[in-house]
């Protein structure tokens, strides 16, 4: 049976208490921002001057249509957003966005469309993976200018936040808290740029990954970390490290999550958006499958056990933007545009 449509009014009504559910869930909601950090360092070591990138060829839409594949790129280990099977098999929350997209893919181009991930290694190369055309998509890099002046993004797939990682009780979560203190930090990113930012007087310790400054902060090395709440959460739980919160309670710096594409590609990007659109909009509207498949990854019964009220203020809050996707009622003909 056809989702019921939301009114207008019904819409509005919700603004009100939307802040406040909005703000509890950013604090619980860390999506995915683990790929952006060496992307956004190496791209702003490029000059702004630098011509911009040649539009190609031939765009995701054509390349969808003659090989039926859409090619994701990005880490292979970075939960809930990737993950790889001992037998290769991907899975995530990026996954599921993949496959939205391909599924979406396979209407335009009429014949069915499967995701293809390609796994890097090197987070300095994702943005080359996709203005090469050796990629088609990337999920889960916060909003950078210096990034969008190589790659488009599309309309946000949730909200993360960056927070800090410590010994219970050691932190109260604030700035002032962090002065004269050893802080591990992901070298050149978010987290580094945020920490330097607030408290001038913490010593930053830069390591090449979440996992490495969390190892080094286990070995009396450094005596928090600040990072991504989602990575951060998934690394906790992952080696079952007892003894250690997260806090502030609301992040230091809140941020839109999104997927990256070739520049200038409106074709694919309108499928992208109205992909995740759906997706999102599925979710509100109670869509079962829909709502299985998310909180496969994000909800109550996942690893990160996110209460659905979290997740729906975060899409809720992406959605404000954009007009409502209404379904077609059974017997009435979707609109054509002619």
């Amino acid at each position: 049976m056809a989702a019921p449509k939301r009114s207008f009014s019904k819409r509005s009504s919700r603004l009100a208490g939307l802040g406040r559910r909005l703000a509890a869930g950013v604090g619980a909601l860390g999506l995915m921002a683990a790929m952006p950090a060496a992307v956004q360092a190496q791209s702003q070591t490029k000059s702004s001057a630098q011509p911009p990138a040649k539009p190609q060829l031939e765009g995701a839409v054509q390349r969808a249509a003659r090989s039926g594949q859409l090619v994701l790129s990005g880490f292979a280990d970075v939960p809930p957003l990737m993950m790889v099977s001992p037998q290769g098999q991907p899975s995530g929350y990026g996954i599921l966005v993949a496959e939205r997209i391909a599924a979406e893919l396979s209407q335009a181009v009429g014949r069915p469309v499967s995701v293809r991930f390609a796994p890097i290694s090197d987070p300095a190369s994702l943005v080359n993976s996709i203005t090469s055309g050796k990629a088609d998509l990337a999920c889960g890099l916060p909003f950078s200018w210096a990034v969008d002046m190589q790659v488009d993004f599309s309309l946000p797939i949730g909200l993360s936040g960056v927070r800090l990682l410590a010994p219970t009780g050691r932190f109260d979560g604030s700035p002032a808290a962090l002065a004269g203190r050893r802080i591990g930090v992901v070298r050149q990113s978010l987290g580094e740029t945020e920490l330097r930012g607030m408290q001038s007087k913490a010593t930053p310790v830069a390591f090449d990954s979440l996992k490495a400054a969390v190892a080094a902060m286990q070995a009396g090395t450094v005596e928090g970390v600040i990072g991504d709440t989602i990575v951060l959460a998934g690394l906790v739980r992952q080696q079952g490290l007892p003894g250690l919160e997260l806090s502030p309670a609301l992040p230091y710096e809140a941020y839109a999550v999104s997927c990256v594409l070739a520049e200038n590609d409106s074709a694919f990007r309108n499928v992208v958006n109205l992909a995740i659109a759906r997706l999102l909009q599925g979710y509100l509207d109670g869509q079962p499958d829909t709502v299985t498949a998310v909180n496969r990854w994000l909800g109550p019964a996942s690893a990160l056990g996110l209460p659905e009220s979290a997740i729906r203020a975060s899409f809720e809050a992406v959605l404000l933007g954009v007009e409502t996707i209404r379904p077609v009622l059974e017997g009435q003909a979707a609109s054509t545009g002619r």
